[in-house]
């Protein structure tokens, strides 16, 4: 058990800690939330030992190997499946003294040793995970070198989870994944032996991949049980229960007050107005936990255009000579939203650049609207920007005649206040960047808005907020994105990018994603001959049972439904979050997650039933 005892620490005389304390079990799976800025990433580094505490301490299990990606690959001339097998640096310095040893004693020791580590399985568990992170096997065997830093970070990535550390501390892992690697990964931190502790802003990981969620707020730390939806819909309860507390404490400070303002000045009723001032003092303020600010994506928009706005007939493209997509027949509306799908390589980003005119075709025809105006975000544009400029200076260089205060209501529109504004880019955050990068993509309010992993850097409340934004939209969207979440809330069509072509994905996401970690059904059934007899009708007595069965499933949702209310009221109650009730509120969360998950199951039955009904109706 990795044991967190009242620490506290500071940078700068800021306080990111201040007697914070959590208990993670072995071999659990724990996501870390919390704000930007609040210390996610200090608190590894606290754990790792890189950091001394002010105060309390940290204890790790005796001998425990703690791992983590703290930098990209070195360029060198080592292969890819070389450098990920020296990340086991007890397999790599085993294998080389077998080589040399002559002792025959140190020998036998050796050769078991590397049996029970299972040393010789290395090559192919180590390909396995390069192949699940995006490489292809031709690329396993390429040094390093021939790839860029984002792709070095894949291959860091494959070390650490090859030498399967006792504690893994993984800080946003699928920022550097597309969305085929990051399932893969969410897939195989389930599978992970031993305890994960993960930072990340990616709802679909942290709903599949871990069982608790340790929440960073007010310089504290608080677990609890059950994945993302679970924490948010408890966390829910706790604020508005928080609410109602102060709301009751306000209307009994107004009362009080009232008494002292009437009766101060009487001589009669002075000693008791002086005990009810007393009596406000002793009042203890109570606030909320702290809440994100809310800061909204604002899109200009369009003036709406003739159907469609863009076609394509015939159409291959490339670079050079070599053609990566060919016999593109599509077309794009303006009330699109499209995801692109597909693995790494395949050719989606260069669709993106086509479709954004950042790239001829070779071949074929394109027909696009004449007024239409695109939109182009990609994650290496977050780079481009100009880093000794300020905001403003980026707005008012691509709209000089624009008066400076219309260019500061623009960057507020996208969170940047005031101070961000003035900042020398190189001064943000990434997900400030990113914001600035997304608001100079829309400047001209695009009828079509090509994002390539927009969400990188991005927090939850960022990419809710993006989310909206893109919802009340009204140009056509197509999306790249590792986010599953974000992909499922805003696209309604699915195009997959595979083998030189582009053509609609009939199945939805989650479909795909057992495509890609190789459980799909074993396909479509086939169309019913026509020659075939159509089925009979349900009889009145078939019916009436799925009838049947249709109440007794939402009577279960609507039990599980009181089940769940109550929960949510008895974990709201701030006693239950003292120190000397925290084993019981452990108690109350997991059955909390036990409803959950219940209730997931019953809407599913509930929903099964009604399709049967309407279908035996029909």
């Amino acid at each position: 058990m990795l044991h967190i005892r009242d620490i506290t620490y500071s940078v700068a005389g800021r306080p990111l800690f201040e007697g914070a304390s959590a208990d993670i079990p072995a071999g659990h799976k724990v996501g870390v939330v919390g704000r930007n800025g609040t210390g996610k990433t200090t608190l590894f580094r606290l754990i790792r030992g890189e950091l001394a505490l002010e105060s309390g301490m940290i204890e790790v299990p005796r001998q425990a190997r703690i791992g983590g990606v703290r930098q990209e690959v070195p360029s060198s001339e080592t292969s890819l499946l070389d450098t990920v097998l020296a990340a086991d640096e007890e397999r790599a310095g085993l294998m080389a003294e077998a080589e040399t040893t002559d002792d025959p004693t140190r020998i036998a020791e050796v050769q078991t040793r590397l049996a029970d580590i299972d040393a010789w399985s290395a090559e192919a568990r180590a390909t396995q995970i390069l192949r699940g992170l995006g490489f292809t096997q031709a690329e396993v065997a390429q040094p390093c070198s021939a790839f860029s830093g984002g792709w070095r970070m894949r291959v860091a990535l494959a070390g650490v989870l090859f030498a399967a550390p006792d504690v893994l501390l993984l800080d946003e892992p699928t920022n550097y994944l597309d969305l085929e690697g990051a399932l893969w990964l969410e897939d195989y931190l389930t599978r992970y032996p031993h305890t994960v502790i993960v930072i990340s802003h990616d709802r679909g990981l942290l709903n599949r991949s871990v069982s608790s969620i340790l929440h960073l707020e007010d310089r504290k730390l608080t677990l609890y049980q059950g994945a993302y939806d679970t924490f948010a819909k408890v966390r829910s309860a706790r604020i508005a229960a928080k609410e109602a507390e102060i709301k009751k404490q306000e209307e009994r400070r107004a009362h009080l007050q009232s008494f002292v303002d009437r009766f101060r000045a009487q001589a009669t009723k002075a000693k008791q107005a002086q005990s009810r001032i007393k009596m406000i003092e002793r009042m203890e303020t109570i606030t909320t936990p702290q809440e994100a600010a809310l800061r909204r994506f604002t899109f200009p928009e369009p003036e709406e255009l003739s159907p469609p706005i863009i076609t394509t007939e015939g159409v291959s493209v490339g670079y050079g000579d070599r053609p990566v997509l060919s016999k593109l027949d599509l077309r794009i509306d303006q009330d699109d939203r499209i995801a692109l799908l597909g693995r790494n390589g395949e050719g989606k980003s260069t669709l993106s650049k086509l479709l954004a005119a950042r790239l001829e075709q070779m071949g074929g025809r394109i027909t696009t609207s004449s007024k239409l105006r695109v939109g182009y975000f990609a994650q290496h544009q977050v780079d481009e920007l100009r880093v000794e400029e300020t905001p403003i200076d980026h707005l008012l260089r691509l709209r000089p005649g624009e008066a400076p205060g219309r260019a500061r209501a623009r960057l507020a529109g996208f969170g940047l206040g005031a101070e961000q504004a003035e900042m020398k880019v190189g001064s943000l955050s990434g997900g400030q960047k990113a914001r600035l990068s997304l608001l100079i993509a829309t400047l001209d309010a695009p009828h079509l808005l090509i994002l390539d992993e927009p969400t990188n850097h991005l927090d939850i409340e960022s990419r809710e907020s993006l989310v909206e934004a893109l919802t009340a939209y009204s140009g056509a969207v197509i999306l790249v994105s590792h986010d599953m979440h974000l992909l499922s809330l805003v696209a309604d069509r699915l195009w997959l990018v595979k083998e030189g072509r582009v053509a609609p994905f009939e199945g939805d996401l989650d479909e795909y994603r057992r495509m890609l970690l190789g459980r799909e059904d074993k396909g479509p059934a086939k169309a019913p001959d026509k020659d075939r007899p159509k089925p009979q009708k349900p009889s009145r007595e078939a019916i009436l049972n799925l009838r049947s069965e249709v109440r007794k499933s939402e009577a279960r949702v609507e039990k599980l439904s009181e089940m769940r209310d109550k929960l949510a009221r008895k974990l709201a109650d701030p006693a239950l979050y003292e120190d000397a009730r925290l084993g019981e509120l452990e108690v109350w969360n997991r059955k909390y997650a036990e409803v959950m998950e219940a209730m997931e199951r019953a809407e599913s039955l509930w929903e099964t039933a009604l399709e049967r009904l309407e279908k035996a109706e029909a």
